[in-house]
């Protein structure tokens, strides 16, 4: 080390201060987490608590040994944080990484070795992750090595849509798993450029924001693994290695320092054509694992601080996949909090969706807290004010929060309890009337509005982990087979129903009852106050073959198959129907303004007008919402009718104002003929009864109009 004469001087550009291993270096940008490029240098700023010393690794591309080492000198580390400016660095001719000097005691949390080579937590691209399935070193740990990025794409006036929560229509996605497959007909397929060229489709299908699964960078090898003779991968992504830094497997070309820009393209696009875009982001654990696992980051660190530990050393492990993150920490926090403003300043994101949010509020010794911090603090910061956040509301610790999740009158959550609940009596189990017409109008047991809003409980039947739409209809048990683990792994209780057949069939009445209750499914979720989300494929019969936790199938099993679209052209059109008309009456999503004629914002009509009453046996349920958007001088009131019946029930309707009559939009239960209306095919007995068909949705609205006469 040489140093450079220097006094302080005002009005000048940073100048070095000495030399290191022949670097000039000074000291960095304290506040800039990361790798910052300059002018003439990049700044480099990293923190520990318990380290003793810091050293900066430069590597050229792809080299496995570095051709600098720079030990941060003591002079330059201010509390926790060192940060060095190294001048004469190119952002494309290397690659950087840290080494931590400290103490090491497992029993004691303390990982401290100077042989890890630790890859910067902010780090905006990680090398070595370009191309998808390939393993760098068979059978080793593979060495994390960050990249600096040239963040300067032009978003010009682009404004946030600002959808309100309970107007959304959430279709959730794999990025990979959407195009992949030949059928797609994208050029670039499984990729976000392969994404972006389906934009037509979405806007089209009518949805308003998507949900994507993890596209921080994961490592896809972690316990890649041949079964059947099958490569099976970790292909959601739910094992985050860094998350800063997108994955860049999913990129169509080489962005090598502009990594994130096809990214930034999509949800740029997206946002154009009225779409939002929500990320599902894995705060909860990472990628490195239990005791077994490697040290690429947090353990070499400051691994007592980033994870909750047992007294002995131990990773505790409600999180399912080997350890859990310390989130409440005010360490994590403040990297939590940084990691989503950075999505949301530098990708302009929509939202978030906290996978096993229920590990947010565990505090350091694993003990659920009523008001934790990191919890309030997403909430109410400025930069994420107006974001949606939503809660995956349990873990795998058995810490289920459906309904009380701490909401601080900002969160949303999946709503669990939905979806089992509406799924049994949708298949037509007993004595669950009372709770479906609970769920279906806004789950106010759970989500009080004046407490929570309009838009906390996310409705949903099918999502990512679980049956397809499809396969909740054709299988009644999982079939997970080709995972590897004797079918024992996913979830045992999917309240699902084969319509008389487990798998594949020619039988046309079975597949005709498959079809009639995918609609029925979706109608009543578009028929559902709150937010609505469904899973991607569901919209045309996609099939996971019964695999209900296709976790690990980066093959047919998971990729959509776009030839369904034609096969059940139908259904899609179906789905593009409701979702129409959900977003044409407000009423469905939300309360409104009362009508002049007095008719209450919901109302119960099971079998006959005005019974909100129902029994054990209780199947035929209807439904009637009624009131005027604030946007709109128009009076509606929707009717929504389910029979979970295997027999056709008689249904009264109750009576509209003077000078309105019902007009039939849904009716499940028959088959439709081109340019025959539907009131055509549906069986009425007088104006204001109809019978309701067996295992069918029909849904009318009042209309103006003297309407058919009595007979």
């Amino acid at each position: 080390m040489s140093l450079i004469n220097h006094r302080p001087q005002r009005g000048v550009r940073l100048q070095p201060l000495e030399t290191i291993e022949g670097y000039k270096v000074r000291p960095g940008f304290y506040s800039r987490d990361g790798a910052v490029a300059t002018f003439n240098g990049v700044s480099f700023t990293i923190h520990s608590m318990g380290a003793t010393s810091c050293t900066l690794l430069l590597f050229h591309p792809q080299e496995k040994e570095p051709y600098a080492k720079l030990k941060f000198p003591e002079t330059y580390r201010i509390g926790n944080t060192y940060s060095m400016l190294v001048f004469g660095l190119k952002i494309d001719e290397f690659e950087y990484a840290f080494e931590m000097d400290g103490p090491y005691d497992k029993a004691k949390g303390l990982l401290f070795d100077r042989k890890n080579v630790l890859l910067d937590p902010y780090a905006k691209a990680v090398t070595g992750q370009r191309n998808w399935g390939e393993s760098p070193e068979e059978g080793k740990d593979f060495v994390y090595h960050a990249r600096v990025v040239e963040n300067n794409f032009d978003w010009g006036l682009t404004r946030e849509l600002d959808i309100p929560m309970e107007d959304m229509v959430i279709y959730e996605l794999h990025v990979r798993g959407f195009t992949k497959d030949e059928s797609s007909g994208v050029s670039a397929k499984g990729t976000f450029e392969g994404l972006r060229e389906k934009i037509p489709y979405l806007k089209d299908l009518g949805i308003n924001a998507v949900e994507l699964m993890p596209i921080f960078e994961f490592d896809e090898m972690e316990s890649a693994r041949m079964v059947d003779g099958e490569q099976l991968y970790n292909y959601w992504g739910y094992n985050t290695v860094c998350f800063f830094a997108p994955n860049t497997s999913y990129s169509s070309v080489v962005e090598h320092n502009h990594e994130g820009d096809e990214l930034k393209q999509l949800i740029y696009d997206l946002k154009e054509n009225g779409i939002e875009v929500i990320l599902d982001v894995v705060f909860n654990h990472t990628a490195e694992g239990n005791e077994d696992g490697p040290c690429f980051s947090f353990k070499g660190i400051d691994n007592k601080i980033y994870y909750i530990l047992t007294p002995d050393g131990h990773y505790y492990n409600f999180s399912g996949c080997g350890n859990v993150m310390n989130c409440n920490h005010p360490v994590t926090r403040r990297f939590i909090i940084d990691c989503l403003r950075y999505w949301v300043t530098e990708y302009r994101v929509g939202g978030f969706r906290f996978d096993l949010a229920s590990i947010l509020t565990r505090d350091q010794n694993g003990v659920p807290m009523a008001e934790p911090p990191i919890v309030h603090e997403i909430a109410c910061d400025a930069i994420l004010g107006k974001v949606k956040l939503i809660a995956e509301a349990w873990d795998a610790g058995g810490l289920y929060q459906v309904g009380n999740f701490p909401a601080f009158r900002r969160w949303a959550e999946w709503n669990g309890r939905y979806r089992d609940d509406l799924r049994r009596f949708l298949k037509g189990d007993e004595g669950l009337a009372g709770t479906a017409i609970t769920r279906i109008t806004g789950s106010r047991d759970m989500y009080d509005p004046m407490q929570r809003g309009k838009g906390a409980s996310i409705n949903f039947l099918n999502c990512h982990d679980g049956f397809t739409l499809y396969d909740m209809y054709s299988y009644n048990m999982k079939h997970n087979e080709k995972n590897g683990w004797n079918n024992t792994d996913g979830d045992n209780n999917g309240n699902s129903w084969n319509c008389g057949v487990e798998g594949p069939t020619d039988d046309p009445k079975v597949e005709s009852l498959r079809r009639r209750m995918v609609k029925n499914a979706f109608a009543t979720l578009m028929c559902s106050r709150g937010p609505a989300m469904f899973y991607a494929g569901d919209e045309f019969c996609n099939t996971q073959y019964g695999n209900n936790n296709a976790y690990c199938q980066d093959n047919r099993i998971s990729w959509l198959d776009w030839n369904r679209l034609d096969e059940y052209k139908e259904i899609h059109d179906f789905f593009r129907y409701m979702i129409a008309f959900r977003k044409k009456y407000a009423i469905l999503r939300k309360p409104t303004k009362s009508l002049a004629c007095g008719l209450p914002d919901i109302s119960i009509h099971n079998g006959y007008p005005w019974n909100g009453g129902s029994d054990y046996g209780t199947r035929l349920i209807g439904i009637m919402y009624a009131g005027r958007d604030e946007a709109d001088t128009r009076d509606d009131i929707v009717f929504y009718c389910m029979n979970a019946y295997w027999e056709p029930l008689d249904m009264q309707l109750p009576s509209l104002p003077e000078g309105m009559h019902w007009r039939i939009c849904v009716n499940t239960g028959v088959e439709y003929e081109d340019g025959k209306d539907i009131r055509d095919v549906t069986d009425f007995t007088f104006v204001s009864r109809l019978k309701v068909p067996p295992r069918a949705v029909v849904v009318l609205v009042g209309e103006p109009g003297a309407g058919v006469q009595e007979e």
